[in-house]
């Protein structure tokens, strides 16, 4: 109960609905259908709250079940006392409970255990009460022992010293005191040697406040000390620290007290400060992962989201020199229809016979439209075929698609599964064509970490990074709905509350008794019980289907709401998607929503999501998204010049800006600072995967392949008198 007002509180909603929502969650129910199909229950939670309310949970009950397990050591240590247990309680973070625990935690030898284990811990206790006339030398004369090894006062004295020094760097207070002070004063710094020709020069010599650096620097500095180009620490004022520690522990000036600072002061350089060190920079490498981590599933959702290129036959041509490159010919429905290799890209390569070979083929099967993957000798083909669509009579044209990933896809057992008589180079044309027609149906097939719209991607925590893409594209494959005629196993085990197994049985079903016509004909699927149909049925779709109902995202439970609600205002099931029905919502906010929803014993949420299906059942909301940049001429980087003004695709939205597609194989980079004329403090704020925008070139070099675009408007230039 505690944790669903700390998430209520969080999140500013109201208490019942985090309890309905976490009720629902802890009974199995996926993210999507709680979103789409339990909006009562939760007053309309979506589908990115819902997320971040259980990632939230997630948290706090690792959080809760870690202090019990902390209070249980201590306690079995005998050592628990009334506030290390309030401090417990009041812990917000994982971190604050391990500093809690950290002086009861079992430790390797130390020399602060050897020191206790010659007897030394009370000479180190009457130190540190600092009292005015006591003299620790003679103190320590009282604890020489020379069979426990402590041979002097001297001896005695070290030994005390290393255990005060252990106990300041175990100290919660004084480690949370110090955080602060590295927040607010800290540097990361680091060091490269200048002899060594790296990606990583501009770090050689580079300090940021800790408070100030970007995510984007945090991973480059840890790849480049990672890869043994750069040494990196944070630096701090030891002075000032070791004076924060100080205020803590010193009470007067006496002898003792001159012992503590002692040892406080090598307590902080040999313990606390390598500690913090490491402390402080997981904390920046974790706030930059999770940024990296965001920020590449939201370029991950607009890509799977780009809208598909319906009703057209697609040539695909993989790009390639001494192999030529693959093509791939495929119907609208993505049927394989024709394949082979065409070489152009050569000089040596007679083109004039590739040309006449491609455009048979694109008479014989009527091809609307031609995909060409942004590989090796992507230019070559991309000028190959501008030049042959105007010597074609039927308006054609092409795009280029980022081929990320196909090769992984390709080599796959899955690929081999799909199309085992074609060997790796061909299946990859064929996913190019699919990628074109319908990028989520062909990308949910690929590891999303390969599909070349994130930063730092191999850097990120494996668990949490899977863990978030998989989130993406079960909301994107949710979101859009299935087909469950033409699915392919890897596209329906995307789906809420199915998983391979199942998805593999669909598949299986649908090959040995024809295709799907109603349905709970689901529940025949081996493995797919009531729970998995429930949490899935909304989501698949049959197009054809007799009851119309089966072609909508109505969930099969709402099927008796949806014809009372027909027949209480006077259409049927046959009118559902005609003209007929368009005007269902203004005839149903005649009789009121709340009357008739009541009437139907259904919720408002319910009675218009019923409603907005019966109009346009099955709708892709990815129609109504700009269409993709199709094109029919081509430009060389060459023939760029500055203030050019241009047409381009959004291919990649990183930290500092955004690689823009605009036509000459290498992508410019739109740099934050020419995004917009108003202050942004990160490039997701005005764009995002898949925007067709307008560029003008800012400078281009050709050697290193660097195009630097803007989007703001140049200025006119007045003229002359």
């Amino acid at each position: 109960m505690e944790i669903n007002r700390i998430l209520a509180s969080e999140f500013k909603k109201e208490l019942w609905q985090i309890e309905n929502a976490v009720a629902l969650m802890d009974e199995g129910a996926t993210i999507p259908f709680i979103a789409r199909y339990r909006k009562e229950k939760t007053g309309e939670l979506d589908d990115q709250i819902l997320r971040e309310i259980f990632e939230r949970l997630t948290y706090l009950r690792n959080l809760e079940q870690r202090k019990q397990e902390v209070i249980t050591s201590i306690t079995e240590q005998e050592k628990m006392t009334d506030e290390i247990m309030n401090a417990i309680s009041r812990a917000n973070t994982l971190s604050e409970v391990e500093d809690i625990y950290r002086p009861f935690k079992p430790k390797r030898k130390t020399r602060a255990s050897v020191a206790k284990e010659k007897g030394l811990e009370p000479l180190a206790k009457e130190i540190m009460e600092q009292r005015p006339v006591a003299d620790p030398m003679a103190l320590a004369e009282e604890y020489v022992n020379e069979e426990k090894g402590v041979n002097s006062a001297e001896d005695a004295l070290k030994g005390a010293m290393d255990i005060i020094a252990e106990d300041v760097s175990d100290n919660a207070n004084v480690r949370k005191t110090l955080k602060a002070l590295y927040f607010r004063t800290g540097e990361v710094s680091s060091k490269g040697d200048e002899e060594k020709e790296s990606v990583y020069t501009q770090y050689y010599d580079f300090s940021e406040k800790v408070n100030k650096i970007a995510s984007h620097r945090v991973l480059a500095i840890d790849r480049g000390e990672k890869e043994g180009f750069l040494k990196v620490n944070i630096s701090v004022d030891s002075i000032s620290a070791i004076a924060e520690i100080e205020k803590i522990y010193i009470v007067n000036d006496g002898k003792c007290a001159q012992v503590v600072k002692d040892a406080i002061a090598d307590g902080y350089q040999r313990l606390l400060h390598p500690s913090l060190d490491t402390e402080i920079r997981n904390n920046l490498t974790d706030v930059a992962c999770e940024g990296a981590i965001k920020l590449f599933g939201d370029n991950l959702k607009q890509l799977l989201l780009v809208p598909p290129v319906k009703g057209k036959t697609c040539m695909a041509l993989d790009p390639g020199y001494r192999t030529g490159c693959k093509m791939a010919i495929v119907d609208p429905t993505g049927k394989v229809l024709d394949t082979g290799v065409v070489y152009m890209t050569l000089d040596i390569h007679d083109k004039e016979k590739a040309k006449n070979q491609l455009k048979k083929l694109i008479a014989k099967h009527d091809v609307d439209i031609i995909s060409i993957g942004n590989g090796t000798a992507t230019k070559e083909t991309e000028m190959f075929v501008a030049a042959m669509l105007k010597e074609i009579d039927k308006p054609i044209s092409y795009m280029v698609v980022s081929e990320a990933g196909a090769s992984v896809y390709s080599a796959s057992k899955l690929a081999a599964a799909e199309f085992p008589q074609f060997d790796v180079a061909l299946r990859s044309a064929v996913s190019i064509a699919r990628r074109l027609q319908d990028p989520l149906a062909e990308l949910v097939k690929i590891d999303p970490k390969s599909i070349g719209v994130g930063q730092y991607q191999h850097d990120m925590p494996k668990q949490k990074l899977e863990e978030s893409l998989d989130g993406v594209v079960e909301y994107c494959v949710n979101t859009v709905g299935v087909d469950l005629n033409t699915a392919s196993a890897p596209l329906l085990e995307r789906v809420s509350g199915l998983n391979k197994s199942i998805a593999k049985n669909i598949v299986t079903y649908r090959e040995e008794n024809g295709a799907f016509e109603k349905r709970n004909q689901l529940l025949k699927v081996s493995k797919l019980g009531p729970k998995a149909y429930m949490l899935s049925a909304g989501f698949l779709r049959i197009p054809d289907a007799k009851n119309k109902l089966d072609s909508s995202s109505v969930h099969p439970e709402s099927y008796d709401a949806a014809k009372k609600l027909l027949e209480a205002v006077g259409y049927t099931l046959d009118d559902i998607g005609t003209n007929k029905i368009t005007d269902l919502e203004k005839v149903v906010n005649k009789i009121g929503f709340e009357k008739l929803a009541q009437q139907l014993e259904i919720g408002v949420p319910t009675l218009k999501d019923i409603i907005s299906e019966l109009i346009k059942p099955g709708r892709d909301m990815r129609d109504e998204l700009p269409k993709p940049l199709l094109r029919t001429d081509v430009l060389d980087m060459n023939d760029l010049v500055s203030g050019m003004e241009l047409t381009g695709t959004v291919r990649n939205v990183i930290d500092f800006g955004a690689f823009v597609d605009i036509g000459v194989h290498q992508d410019g980079l739109v740099h934050i600072s020419q995004i917009c004329d108003k202050y942004i403090k990160h490039p997701s704020e005005v764009l995002k995967v898949g925007d067709i925008v307008t560029v003008w070139v800012m400078s281009v070099d050709v050697n290193k392949k660097r195009i630097s675009l803007t989007m703001k408007k140049p200025k006119q230039e007045p003229k002359a008198n």
